[in-house]
């Protein structure tokens, strides 16, 4: 069985059922098939335990914490089970002779860090963690390494590694990772994890005499309240689908840190010179910020000032929410069928690519992962890299974050995470200028930044759907939960008469990165939209998949009508778009794009400008098992202009989407928020014969 099972799973990214090939050219989201489904027969995970001698100490840890009923239940889940070695040696170190001598709330915190509500093959843990946290909200960190046999094993948070001949043990409701030490995870805040690491001491220095110390103090909103929220049950093009509010509200913190090595071999700044550190972020941010260089705060003297240099330059090493590794940076990677790389991005055509809000007011840091192998420059190949643009035409290597797990040090806090980085991190004149000169594209599961923070972004197994209808009361699903967020759990979102429901990634689904976001009622939404790096004027887009049981929507800047309503309706082929620019509303004038010559390209492209919408970018796919289906060849996936505006880059600015649709349209005026972006007059405004701008 075992045999049968896992030639089917090696290579997927925590997964466990293959989807059929995508067959549905109506739907947005293609059914899967159901015959290629297949589930695990024989004991579950308590029975595991239970009938293993080596186990006993585990097994009892989890029985004491009340756990025992839940891993006799169906569901998926990875069991990184100690053996009774390795619980005895943890009990050694805490002074305790046995399991006995554990409080309930002990073995609580024990079992839930090793036991994560996914399946995890070691082959699919090849990242410097795992894509779902554990049962506690922590990420555990993986690393590759050789045991004393030099057999090539996992290891985890650096220490414990899973026994090489004993991996991968399938049981009916998921996967039995046995291991030679017990996980512990650090309760301690980022502030104190980072004051502990002697390597980046001048960094920390910096955090203390700017007072950003006690800004990096929150952990979770306790008054958050998931019970007090009801389910929500919705239609969504024809899937009947229930979501839930978050099972936290959490806060968090993301540092990059540069060695005191580098800052001594590349700037000459001494070990704990916070005097030189602010000398060196007079030279950056002065420029980017002139009116200030005459201010009070942007003195030595005033380090806490909003306006103090250096404050600023730390500050821009911060993010406002908590990833658990490199990973969590850039779209998620997965080993699916024709993908074996980042989720729905062709990586030949670009780089995957994910924009960050920083703790400087106004600002973002791009991060980018290295996969086009004809622009590497110095870099490598899948690593990540800060505020990277390297290509025909300018070649700025970027800050190379370091996906290293220490043993001597502690990277992984309570409400935070921080990684090394190659050189300073700046929101400099370079920076902005060049760098953020660019169409800046987000995933909307990006644009609210505690969809990452409360680890929502990828949940569950994008290639399995649960059987169709809503589940009953008691239950939940097997493969992982949709979402919805009440208002005020979205930090800069207003809304009024509606759900916002963030629909789980699929790989069947018509949406970039698998995920979507749906308005569902008479639905009146605004949001704060992210920072641009410079005052100009700007294009705003929406990305989107139409369909007929989709509405109408108004779109606001900053309260401002802008244009017409744009109707869900209507396919790219419409008479709106394409079909009354080439009378013709048939597909072939989009699916056959790759036939069409440049010069055609380019002047459709500015037709459908002119017509308030653009092609699916180039890069862009969902795909099945089999198969890669590319949005630009889609009629049904594309972009529309929201609005042509002047943006203030120190100014806090909102796009509001209002209800336009008839009556209650479709399902209940259902409208899509996929991706967003941000694009400069640089990048837009090209308007000479043959020119267009570019596809991708």
């Amino acid at each position: 069985m075992k045999t049968t099972i896992f030639s089917k799973i090696i290579g997927l990214m925590a997964l466990v059922g293959l989807v059929g090939p995508a067959a549905l050219v109506s739907s947005c989201s293609d059914e899967p098939d159901s015959e290629n489904f297949y589930s695990f027969t024989g004991e579950m995970m308590s029975d595991y335990l239970k009938n293993r001698t080596e186990y006993s100490d585990f097994y009892a840890i989890v029985d004491k914490a009340g756990l025992t009923d839940l891993l006799s239940t169906y569901g998926h889940y990875t069991c990184f089970v100690p053996d009774n070695k390795a619980v005895a040696a943890y009990l050694s170190k805490k002074g305790k002779s046995s399991v006995s001598d554990l409080s309930a709330a002990d073995c609580d915190t024990i079992a839930k860090t090793h036991l994560v509500s996914n399946m995890y093959t070691t082959m699919e843990m090849n990242s410097d963690r795992l894509a779902t946290t554990n049962m506690l909200g922590r990420v555990i960190a993986t690393s590759q390494g050789f045991d004393a046999d030099s057999n090539a094993v996992v290891y985890l948070e650096g220490t414990a590694h899973i026994y090489y001949d004993l991996k991968d043990d399938s049981v009916e409701n998921g996967i039995m990772q046995p291991i030679d030490m017990v996980i512990e995870k650090s309760n301690s805040y980022l502030t104190d994890i980072v004051e502990s690491n002697s390597k980046i001491s001048t960094y920390y220095a910096a955090l203390k005499a700017t007072g950003l110390l006690d800004e990096l103090m929150l952990v979770e909103d306790e008054t958050w309240d998931p019970k007090s929220h009801n389910r929500y049950y919705y239609t969504s093009d024809f899937w009947k689908e229930v979501a839930w509010v978050p099972d936290t509200k959490k806060y968090g913190f993301t540092f990059f840190a540069v060695p005191d090595s580098i800052l001594t071999a590349k700037y000459g700044i001494a070990k704990g010179d916070v005097q030189a550190l602010y000398n060196k972020a007079c030279e950056i941010y002065d420029p980017v910020y002139p009116k200030d260089v005459n201010a009070e705060g942007h003195s030595f003297a005033n380090l806490t000032d909003s306006v103090n240099p250096l404050k600023r330059f730390m500050q821009y090493h911060l993010l406002n929410k908590r990833v658990g590794g490199t990973a969590d940076l850039t779209p998620l990677e997965v080993n699916i069928g024709p993908v074996n790389g980042a989720f729905g991005i062709e990586e030949t055509l670009a780089n995957p690519v994910d924009w960050h809000y920083t703790m400087l007011p106004h600002t973002m840091m791009k991060v980018e992962q290295v996969t086009m192998s004809a622009y590497v420059g110095q870099g490598k190949l899948r690593e990540r890299y800060i505020n990277r643009r390297y290509d025909k035409n300018f070649q700025i290597e970027g800050q190379h974050i370091d996906p290293t797990i220490e043993t001597e040090y502690v990277h992984d806090g309570l409400n935070g995470h921080y990684f090394y980085v190659n050189d300073i991190v700046a929101f400099s004149d370079e920076v902005q200028n060049i760098v953020q000169n660019d169409r800046i594209r987000m995933d909307f599961s990006t644009v609210f930044p505690e969809v990452i923070g409360n680890g929502l972004r990828y949940e569950g197994n994008p290639d399995q759907d649960d059987d169709s209808g809503y589940p009953d009361d008691a239950s939940t699903p097997k493969n992982g939960r949709n979402y919805y967020f009440p208002l005020g759990y979205l930090d800069g979102v207003t809304f009024t008469n509606c759900y916002v429901v963030l629909r789980r990634p699929h790989i069947n689904f018509w949406s970039w990165q698998g995920d979507e976001w749906n308005l569902f009622g008479d639905y009146d939404f605004s949001f704060r939209i992210p920072p641009v790096p410079y005052t100009g004027d700007w294009q705003l887009r929406l990305g989107f998949c139409a369909l007929g049981t989709r509405g109408v929507m108004q779109t606001y800047f900053d309260g401002v009508p802008q244009g017409i309503p744009l109707d869900m309706t209507k396919n790219l082929d419409s008479d709106l778009y394409i079909g009354d620019a080439f009378g013709d509303t048939n597909e072939s004038s989009v699916s056959d794009y790759d036939s069409k010559s440049a010069e055609s390209k380019a002047s459709e492209q500015k037709l459908l400008k002119n017509l308030g919408a653009y092609r699916a970018p180039r890069s862009t796919f969902h795909f099945s098992t089999s198969t890669k289906n590319y949005f630009v060849k889609n009629p049904r996936t594309y972009r529309r202009i929201l609005c042509q505006v002047r943006i203030d880059a120190t100014k806090d600015h909102y796009l509001r989407f209002r209800v336009a649709s008839d009556g209650k349209q479709g399902n209940n005026n259902e409208f899509m928020l996929d991706y967003f972006e941000m694009v400069p007059k640089s990048v837009y405004g090209v308007d000479g014969a043959g020119e267009m701008e570019d596809d991708l």
